[in-house]
């Protein structure tokens, strides 16, 4: 049986309200299911999420190999000494880097600052809910 969201479900899933969502069924963007309440199919969700990430712009102007680039805000700077963590908030995504604190000075970075996390990794774990 495929997968399908409820409408808060689906909201938290794509980072908006379900407001957001229910417009989106009225105007025709998501289709939903015979479910009662109401359902959005999994793939159509899918779909949306890709079209919505699209709209994510990376102010970079560089070539790479990596596919799995996020852009968002810098949250968070912690400086000692030699390292430093710099949290990106990239839509609903935490992202936590750990760098040299000279490469936070050469980068500019500091809270409100616009940031690309590049994310090249040879390991993927994917997990799916139990049921």
């Amino acid at each position: 049986m495929p997968a399908s969201y409820k409408i808060s479900h689906a909201a938290r899933l794509l980072g908006v309200s379900d407001d957001t969502v229910r417009r989106w069924v009225e105007q025709g963007v998501l289709p939903v299911t015979d479910a009662s309440p109401a359902e959005i199919p999994g793939r159509a969700l899918a779909q949306r999420a890709v079209e919505l990430a699209k709209a994510a712009e990376d102010p970079t102007d560089v070539l790479s190999s990596a596919r799995n680039r996020f852009t968002g805000l810098v949250t968070r700077v912690i400086a000692d000494g030699v390292c430093a963590q710099v949290d990106i908030q990239a839509g609903s995504h935490r992202i936590v880097s750990l760098m040299t604190a000279e490469a936070v000075e050469d980068l500019g970075l500091e809270v409100g600052s616009l940031a690309v996390a590049v994310v090249k990794a040879t390991t993927v774990i994917v997990e799916t809910p139990r049921g």
